[in-house]
């Protein structure tokens, strides 16, 4: 069997026979990496299951083709129901990546372990049997269910073989990167086994209608590993994220065939497993900031879901020659813009000043309709000066220092209301067409100045 050498890119999967700096295709830079193939005919459909070997369905019109009901298969979890689209889809091929340790295997685990009536085969390349025997018996309250089955194993050939015998409703690959086709000649977790393994996963999945759950690991840019193809591959790709140190995890939909990659769901780990959280804004919101200098609630979307989050300041004198600007959880280039708006526009000598900004609960908020709550926050923390516990702001500062109307206002002034706030600072203009809720004293402001100019009543200035 005669081999070859070639180079594939790690970020679209174009080959080359040589190694270059920079792929022709996707134009990344030193992202080709070295691999021997076969010159082996592929003898792929030989390792799928018997009467899998090809498409039976002909050609045919697209108005003679009868659309089917969507099917969907009720995980037991709202937070992962809604992100899916309202639950998964039969046949569909689901990508779930994340961090190590950030509880992709929990995650899934627990919904399966929720599906009581379901026949579900669970594939782990990376832990035993007994490891997930452990893990079960921690997330399940009750016995554990006998309709799930343990395979530990990376070789797709046996999977198949199994599968075949068993037929089960529901297929998990813990993880993508560790199963391997023994025919072609690479390690696991390398470009062509990624792409293989992922090519056969979903023809199975698509002439059974079994739906796949496939877990994978990302790499250091934060990205799942192995080939941009595999993303173009699965229906759905969600992306599992957030801060090891503290408490809140946040499944986001990158990308989704069967519904909105709008949607969002937020879990609390805890010893036996992930809570979804209905309602964010309670656990993010601390309840004796109102006497604090620095802190200002925001009224957020991530998402289509609302929720009020606390942004925390503090400001300081520069020790050093060069300002300090430390955020953690909001991009540190809009906070450069933002403190050059409140110095040119308001008036606020802050450039000279040590700025750290953060926002509580480990989130990572891309909203900016949070940027009038940041504006607002550090000049209570270098004013000294509370905002109270009862005001709310929504709305994006603009480079003129104008406050830019928001989207989904109506939502966030329902949830102020339902949190208890009383009066809430929003662009001007922003309820030209809604009906604003009673019980909520609404102020539109134009510009910075006018904010700064109700909060505190008097003209301020910072040296």
């Amino acid at each position: 069997m005669k081999t070859k050498t070639l180079f594939f890119c790690t970020h679209c999967g174009a080959d080359s026979p040589k190694w270059i700096g920079k792929c022709p295709a996707c134009g990344q830079w030193n992202t080709y990496v070295e691999e021997t193939i076969s010159r082996q005919p592929s003898t792929s459909t030989a390792r799928m299951p018997s009467g899998l070997t090809a498409f039976a369905d002909p050609p045919a019109r697209l108005c003679d083709i009868t659309p089917d009901d969507e099917t969907r298969i009720d995980l037991r979890d709202g937070e992962l129901n809604r992100v899916l689209g309202g639950g998964l889809v039969k046949g569909s091929l689901v990508l779930i990546g994340g961090e190590p340790g950030i509880g992709k295997s929990t995650l899934v685990l627990q919904a399966v372990l929720a599906l009581t009536n379901m026949k579900t085969l669970y594939v782990s390349g990376e832990e035993s049997s007994r490891q997930l025997k452990l893990r079960a018996e921690r997330l399940s309250s009750s016995n554990v269910t006998s309709d799930c089955f343990i395979f530990c194993e990376t070789n797709l050939d046996q999977i198949f073989a199994y599968v075949q015998q068993l037929h089960p409703a529901l297929l998990i690959i813990d993880s993508i990167q560790t199963v391997y086709v023994p025919t072609v000649d690479s390690s696991p977790g390398s470009l062509s086994q990624i792409r293989e393994s992922a090519s056969l996963l979903l023809r199975y999945a698509k002439q059974t209608h079994t739906p796949i759950l496939l877990i994978g690991h990302i790499n250091k840019e934060g990205s799942i590993a192995g080939p941009k193809i595999l993303e173009h591959i699965v229906d759905t790709v969600l992306q599992f994220e957030g801060d090891q140190q503290h408490l809140y995890r946040i499944l986001r939909s990158i990308k989704n065939r069967f519904g909105s990659t709008s949607e969002l769901g937020i879990y609390e780990m805890q010893h036996n497993g992930l809570r979804p959280v209905a309602n964010p804004s309670e656990l993010l919101l601390t309840q004796n900031h109102g006497a604090l200098s620095g802190c200002a609630i925001a009224a957020a979307i991530e998402g289509i879901r609302p929720f009020l989050i606390e942004t925390q300041a503090l400001v300081g004198s520069a020790v050093y020659g060069t300002p300090q600007r430390s955020s953690t959880g909001f991009d540190i280039r809009r906070l450069n813009m933002l403190l050059a708006v409140l110095e040119k526009r308001a008036g606020f000598k802050i450039m000279q000043k040590d700025v750290f900004l953060n926002i509580a609960g480990g989130l990572r908020v891309c909203d900016p309709a949070i940027d009038l709550s940041i504006l607002v926050a550090i000049l209570s923390s270098a004013l000294d000066i509370p905002l109270g516990p009862s005001t709310a702001f929504a709305g994006e500062v603009g480079l003129s220092g104008e406050v830019r109307p928001v989207t989904r206002i109506e939502q966030r002034l329902h949830e102020a209301v339902k949190l208890g706030f009383t009066r809430i600072l929003i662009p001007s203009g922003n309820l030209k067409s809604i009906v604003p809720p009673s019980g909520l004293q609404i102020y539109q402001v134009a510009k910075v100045e006018d904010a700064l100019r109700i909060l505190f009543g008097k003209e301020l200035s910072i040296k």
